[in-house]
C-alpha cells in the first residue's frame, strides 16, 4: 500500500488533482477539509461560535461522520445526511478553518483519517496531512499557486455551482484563512520538511495532475 499526501492553501487544486491521481493509480482519495466543514456546518447550525473551544468540543458527541464512496466520489454523511454542495460556500471555509484550530476538534476527525490510511492505499488532501495525519507518507505534496490564480479558481468553481460572489471577495477571504491556518498553534498548515513544492499556477488540471503522477511514479514505483 501507499500514503501520498498533498497539502497546500485553499484554491491551489488539490482536491481536483487529488481525485484525478487517485482514479489514475486506482486508490482512494479522502478530502479530509470536507471533514473539517462537516463540523463547521453542524455548528453553524447549532449557532455556536467556531472560535469557541469549549461550545464547539461539547457538541462533537452529537456529530457522527461518515465518508462513503459512490463511483470514485467521496460523500460525507453527517447523522446520515448527505451534504452536498452544502459545505462548499465561503462562509463554511471560514467555518472550516475556525474549528479546526481547535484540538479536540483535530484530535476527533485525527483517528478517522488514520484508519482509512491503514486499510486503503490512498491519497490525502489537505493541510497538516505530510505534517501531522501521515508523518510517513511514500510520497509529500505541497501544492500551491499564486494568490491571484487561487482566488480565480476559486471564484470559477462557486459560479460553476451557482454560488455568486465577487472576486475581490473572494481573494480577501482566501488570504484571511491562508494568514489563520498558517499561523495557529495547533497543526499550523505548513509544507513538511520532506515535502516537495510545486507551483502549479495556469497550469491546467490535466498538466498538473501528469506532472505530479510522475513524480509519484519515480517516488514509489506505482504505475499510473
Amino acid at each position: 500500500m501507499i500514503q501520498i499526501a498533498i497539502d497546500g492553501p485553499s484554491g491551489a487544486g488539490k482536491s481536483t488533482v487529488a481525485k484525478a491521481l487517485a482514479a489514475k493509480l486506482g486508490i482512494v482519495y479522502v478530502d479530509t477539509g470536507a471533514l473539517y466543514r462537516t463540523i463547521g456546518y453542524y455548528v453553524r447550525s447549532k449557532n455556536v461560535d467556531p472560535k469557541d473551544p469549549v461550545a464547539v468540543e461539547a457538541l462533537l458527541p452529537e456529530i457522527e461522520i461518515e465518508l462513503k464512496y459512490e463511483n470514485g466520489t467521496q460523500i460525507v454523511c453527517l447523522n446520515g445526511e448527505n451534504l452536498g454542495d452544502k459545505i462548499r460556500t465561503p462562509e463554511m471555509s471560514m467555518y472550516a478553518s475556525a474549528v479546526s484550530a481547535i484540538p479536540a476538534v483535530r484530535a476527533f476527525l485525527l483517528d478517522t483519517q488514520r484508519d482509512i490510511a491503514k486499510k486503503n492505499s490512498v491519497i490525502m488532501d489537505g493541510r497538516d496531512i505530510g505534517t501531522v495525519i501521515l508523518p510517513n507518507a511514500d510520497v509529500k505534496i505541497y501544492l500551491t499557486a499564486s494568490n491571484e490564480c487561487r482566488a480565480q479558481r476559486r471564484c470559477d468553481e462557486l459560479k460553476a455551482k451557482g454560488i455568486e460572489t465577487s472576486y475581490e471577495e473572494v481573494l480577501a477571504d482566501m488570504i484571511e484563512r491562508d494568514r489563520a491556518d498558517s499561523t495557529r498553534e495547533v497543526a499550523p498548515a505548513v509544507a513538511a520538511p520532506d515535502a516537495v513544492t510545486f507551483d502549479n499556477s495556469w497550469m491546467t488540471p490535466d498538466e498538473c495532475t501528469a506532472k505530479l503522477a510522475e513524480l509519484v511514479l519515480s517516488k514509489t514505483g506505482a504505475r499510473a
